[in-house]
């Protein structure tokens, strides 16, 4: 059995404004910067391999909290949000002719204007999920560990989500074979430097 272990990068400013960056490549913030500075990998992650994101915000997180350089996969870059990046998620609520959803009505095949549906971003993860051989910790993007919680969750995108993806946690799932489970412990939190 292997495990997976699923960090959230640190804060950009587009976070903050609370703007869709999905492919974008925002950095994170020096304030960002700071915060992940006091925090390291808990021990029994210290020496898993490490991969990220290739966006720059994920393989900075990766860098800051690991200590070292991640290894980048294409398969864990952000969902392709197409027309609604660098817009306001808020924004597009309010418009009732925008088309957007929160997460807890989009199903698997939700698709923003010129973007991916859930169900294409996991047909891109799982080959990449199920071919690890070695307990790994991949520094992504919330839409990425959204899809992968969900196969381990078994949620459908339908109702209120089982879990809810925070930052410095890490998000654990069990690998065997094809089978994909919610680790025991699911969330284990960064230690803090002293």
């Amino acid at each position: 059995m292997i495990r997976l272990a699923m960090l959230r990068h640190g804060h950009t400013h587009w976070n903050r404004a609370g703007r869709i960056q999905g492919r974008t490549d925002i950095p994170l913030d020096d304030e960002a910067r700071a915060d992940l500075a006091a925090f390291r990998l808990p021990a029994d992650w210290a020496d898993a391999a490490l991969v990220s994101s290739p966006l720059h915000r994920a393989r900075e997180t990766a860098e800051i909290v690991a200590g070292r350089a991640p290894e980048t996969v294409d398969s864990l870059i952000e969902m392709n949000w197409g027309d609604w990046e660098g817009l306001k998620g808020v924004d597009l609520k309010a418009d009732p002719d925008s088309g957007f959803r929160d997460i807890e009505y989009w199903g698997w095949d939700y698709q923003p204007p010129s973007g991916e549906t859930p169900a294409e971003v996991w047909n891109r993860l799982a080959d990449w999920v199920f071919s690890l051989k070695a307990d790994t910790l991949a520094v992504c993007h919330i839409g990425i560990m959204r899809m992968i919680l969900a196969k381990a969750h078994g949620w459908d995108f339908l109702g209120t989500p089982p879990f809810a993806v925070k930052r410095n946690r890490l998000f654990v799932v069990e690998i065997d074979g094809t089978d994909l489970r919610v680790a025991s412990p699911e969330i284990v939190r960064l230690d803090r430097v002293a």
